[in-house]
């Protein structure tokens, strides 16, 4: 009873994500009436979140900070598609299309913050999606993110694909003589035509890396990754090669590579795109994917051709 009231509810207070599952789950993504349609063609769920720290395990860091869910950049290999399925939403178009805004993510993330339990931590801001999305312009929650870990020293890392980051230059100037602050751009290939395939809403790769540049200038540690590589279509050694020399061009202090891994809606989701535009290279993943991630012995030659060209590049003629 209480999820169908919420049908017609939602515009009284806003609904918790584990709410909005529950309509979803109940009518679809259409039954989100309450769901702010823009420009972009997306639509817009605002919720209130209940923690804003969310702890992690097996990766470099063990905190993160994700302000949003979904992500306008409609990565084709995004492995964030896979989340958006929590919330009861489909991971293809939907992942692009509902995006949801957790608007009182600063006041609860700085409750948090000055918590005597909580021991500073470095906090890693955007794995989950993009922190800097559009939307970020018009809600700017990754901004308050910033000015929070910043009034509290704490240390923290931004990993993003939206130049937009630019526009907090001088809150991460901050944080960085504060505390402590590193940003990756990810640029995973400076090619055109591999951009407009796999990246249909993210800004072109050039812009991002003047980002990288302006952020080197301001005096913050800003670097560049190539994440994803993907087999057969970004693999190239030539490509590997313009996209490292692209990165040390502008200033990257540190130029790093991921091999795309495949898991839940994003192995469905990408394997169904992969048949519409690439169909020759279908086998070849079927074979190179039997898990989620691909053979150790192709990572193992990836990394070797990158850091092999990263050494020829950064030595200079």
């Amino acid at each position: 009873m209480e999820t169908a009231l919420l049908l017609f509810d939602l515009g009284r207070s806003k609904p918790t994500t584990r709410q909005v599952a529950d309509v979803v789950k109940l009518g679809g993504a259409d039954a989100l009436t309450d769901a702010m349609k823009r420009a972009d063609a997306a639509r817009y769920q605002e919720v209130v979140c209940r923690s804003a720290l969310n702890p992690v395990k097996g990766m470099p860091f063990s905190w993160t900070l994700n302000p949003y869910r979904g992500c306008t950049h409609g990565c084709h290999y995004c492995y964030a598609r896979r989340y958006h399925k929590q919330f009861e939403l489909g991971a293809d178009d939907e992942f692009a299309s509902v995006i949801l805004v957790k608007t009182n993510f600063v006041d609860v993330l700085r409750k948090e913050l000055a918590k005597p339990s909580w021991a500073g931590e470095l906090a890693a801001i955007g794995t989950a999606t993009d922190c800097y999305q559009p939307i970020e312009g018009t809600y700017k929650i990754t901004r308050g993110v910033l000015e929070a870990l910043c009034e509290f020293s704490n240390p923290a890392s931004v990993v993003t694909k939206g130049p937009m980051i630019v526009r907090d230059k001088d809150v991460l100037a901050d944080l960085s003589a504060r505390a402590g602050c590193h940003v990756v751009v990810s640029v995973p290939c400076v090619d055109e035509e591999v951009w407009r395939s796999l990246e249909p809403g993210t800004a072109h790769p050039m812009q991002r890396l003047r980002a990288v540049r302006e952020l080197v200038d301001a005096g913050i540690d800003a670097g560049v990754l190539m994440s994803p590589i993907v087999p057969g279509i970004s693999s190239k050694r030539s490509l590997i090669g313009r996209t490292i020399k692209a990165a040390a061009d502008h200033g990257a202090r540190v130029v790093g590579c991921n091999v795309m891994h495949l898991e839940g809606g994003t192995r469905d989701h990408f394997m169904r795109w992969l048949e519409q535009e690439h169909p020759n290279l279908v086998d070849g993943y079927r074979q190179l994917y039997r898990g989620r991630y691909a053979s150790g012995a192709y990572r193992d030659e990836i990394k070797k051709v990158v850091n092999g060209t990263r050494a020829r590049v950064l030595a200079g003629p």
